[in-house]
């Protein structure tokens, strides 16, 4: 089975990565984010989303009720309907879900964020926590019939709630229960940068022993992404096989981003 982590941005070959996965005899999930989505509504509905920085130096967006609202809008609608159409056009037979849907992902809410501001540490309370639980048993149901589950947040809380929570969390907790033989994930990049905006700064492969060193090297969102691929790790990356899983971060842009990343291309971590 493959797991297909689909980054919210832009420039996405959304049309490219379908096509390619249409092409797959295996089993595939795919995960998906709408981040531009959900800003480009935020700002047509004059609504500032605020970004803040945990003591740890981690960014995440926080959720107030209008951000779940956005994230139901674009995630959960408009994003995730769109991708099931192309899966459908492609003849792949898609069933988009949010967490909320069956409580097919079930998260734990924060119980704050902790931050400086104005030289005080604060604790910001939000709508917003952390992957805990699948329901394996309604994904298998798709899976062994024939359907191709769509996901994307919000999830559920432990009181029935909406909540955020991070795409790259959610893929840790699925390859926990899954097993996955491939992990891709897509992103507006070529791969893993040492700096950002040089692309030749692409690292082809990174062993787990140095992943933490790399995550000390980075800022922002690619900071969060290799703090995810040591949790995948953590949890003693294997496959329903009992082999090894393979993780390849690649450029989602591409004519075929699916086919490049298997290829090779991108970053492998081993």
């Amino acid at each position: 089975m493959l797991l297909v982590k689909i980054g919210g941005g832009k420039e996405l070959n959304l049309k490219g990565i379908i096509s390619d996965l249409a092409t797959l005899q295996e089993k595939f999930i795919i995960v998906h984010g709408a981040n531009v989505l959900r800003d480009e509504l935020a700002q047509k509905l004059g609504y500032k989303k605020k970004v803040v920085t945990s003591l740890s130096g981690y960014d995440s967006v926080l959720s107030d009720e209008t951000t779940i609202d956005l994230m139901m809008m674009a995630y959960a609608g408009l994003k995730n309907k769109r991708i099931v159409e192309l899966c459908q056009q492609n003849g792949i037979n898609a069933v988009g879900l949010s967490g909320l849907d069956g409580k097919v992902i079930q998260g734990k809410r924060n119980s704050g964020i902790k931050v400086r501001e104005g030289g005080k540490t604060l604790l910001l309370r939000d709508f917003s926590g952390k992957p805990k639980s699948i329901n394996k048993q309604l994904i298998e149901l798709l899976l062994n019939n024939g359907y191709t589950p769509v996901l994307s947040v919000p999830l559920i809380d432990e009181n029935n709630f909406a909540i955020n929570s991070e795409n790259d969390d959610i893929v840790v907790l699925l390859q926990t229960e899954l097993r996955a033989e491939k992990i891709i994930s897509l992103i507006e990049a070529p791969g893993f940068l040492l700096d950002k905006d040089d692309p030749n700064s692409l690292v082809t492969r990174i062993s787990k022993a140095e992943l933490e060193a790399m995550e000390q090297k980075v800022e922002g969102r690619m900071k969060r992404k290799i703090l995810a691929l040591r949790k995948l790790f953590g949890e003693g990356l294997s496959s329903g096989d009992g082999g090894d899983t393979t993780v390849i971060l690649s450029d989602g842009r591409t004519v075929h981003p699916i086919l490049d990343a298997l290829n090779g291309n991108g970053t492998t971590i081993i």
